[in-house]
């Protein structure tokens, strides 16, 4: 008996063993992560508030953590929500704070008139990079890094990363301009495309790839010309629905004022929170487009001419990014 629960026993310790593989113990936090923090902090570049408070020290486990960490709940004195709360460390959270002020409220203006009222990112997470076990520690273990999957704006429809990459031509425009704005900032950019494990999110970090901290990754590479700060007007755009669409013939009276979503799942139950989608180009012209139906029952509704089609700008090139050597995070 003694001898199952000494094997059992080992078993679980192995078990322990394997689970605890998923963090490099044997890597060392370097001292220019403290050295960042301190700075930071005697500039203070964070004022704590009751959106931004300091919390204990984290110390582990393994070289996780980071002196003085941050729980944030709003950022910009509060005016924008993050939908999940983010801890960070001092250098990180003051470079989140610029990007959003100097790029990403004025690329939300610039595009859709309105600004962004909720962020939903990813913060301190202690794990290997792209989750991989026995990987080199991720920015993330150390509160130095933010993945940002959303942004909503003021009017209540949301831009997701993942959607809007090659989404509407105002959705492209926008995160191309948040993400060339965090390649000034950060020196870790990744947006999709650089990776299979960017497709949905746009990760920043200040990791240093370099001695002197001097060297930047900002991929992918892509073709896009950025309107912040040319004092260009440009035409605002929404991320509205599809307009909608004249009824088929053969469907009875009572269904044009209907839903037209109607095969939409959005239809099914109405949301505060509306995800933008790409307009859809109008049906292509067939036969009962030549003439209104006609009927024979008694009350019939005259039919509307058809709206102009509308003609959408083709979607912004991406340029297929060369080869990866560097990290990945």
């Amino acid at each position: 008996m003694w001898r199952g629960v000494s094997l059992f026993s080992a078993l679980a310790l192995f078990g322990a063993g394997l689970t605890a593989c998923s963090i490099n113990h044997f890597e060392r936090r370097d001292p220019w992560r403290d050295q960042a923090e301190q700075v930071c902090l005697a500039k203070k570049l964070v004022e704590p508030s009751e959106f931004i408070t300091p919390v204990a020290a984290m110390d582990g486990p393994g070289p996780c953590g980071m002196q003085q960490p941050f729980r944030v709940t709003r950022l910009a004195g509060g005016s924008v929500l993050m939908k999940q709360r983010m801890t960070l460390g001092c250098p990180a959270l003051a470079e989140a704070e610029a990007w959003l002020a100097d790029t990403i409220q004025p690329a939300a203006n610039l595009y859709f008139g309105v600004a962004v009222a909720e962020i939903n990112a990813g913060s301190y997470s202690c794990r290997g990079r792209n989750n991989q076990p026995g990987a080199k520690l991720s920015e993330h273990g150390f509160g130095n890094a933010i993945d940002v999957m959303s942004v909503k704006l003021a009017d209540g429809h949301v831009i997701t990363v993942k959607g809007g990459w090659r989404g509407t031509e105002a959705e492209q425009g926008f995160l191309r301009e948040i993400f060339l704005g965090a390649c000034q900032r950060f020196t870790t950019v990744l947006a999709p495309g650089s990776n299979v494990f960017h497709y949905d999110h746009i990760h920043v970090d200040l990791a240093r790839h370099d001695p002197r901290g001097l060297k930047r990754i900002c991929q992918p590479l892509i073709k896009f010309t950025p309107q912040l700060g040319t004092g260009v007007e440009r035409p605002l755009s929404r991320p509205v629905p599809p307009p909608r669409q004249p009824a088929a013939p053969q469907a009875p009276v009572d269904v044009e004022e209907d839903d037209p979503y109607g095969l939409s799942p959005m239809s099914k139950a109405a949301s505060p929170t509306q995800v933008a989608r790409a307009p859809a180009r109008p049906p292509a012209a067939s036969a009962y487009a030549s003439a209104p139906p006609v009927r024979t029952a008694p009350r019939v509704a005259t039919a509307a001419p058809d709206e102009p089609a509308q003609e959408y700008d083709e979607p912004l090139q991406l340029g297929a990014p060369p080869p990866s050597t560097g990290p990945i995070y």
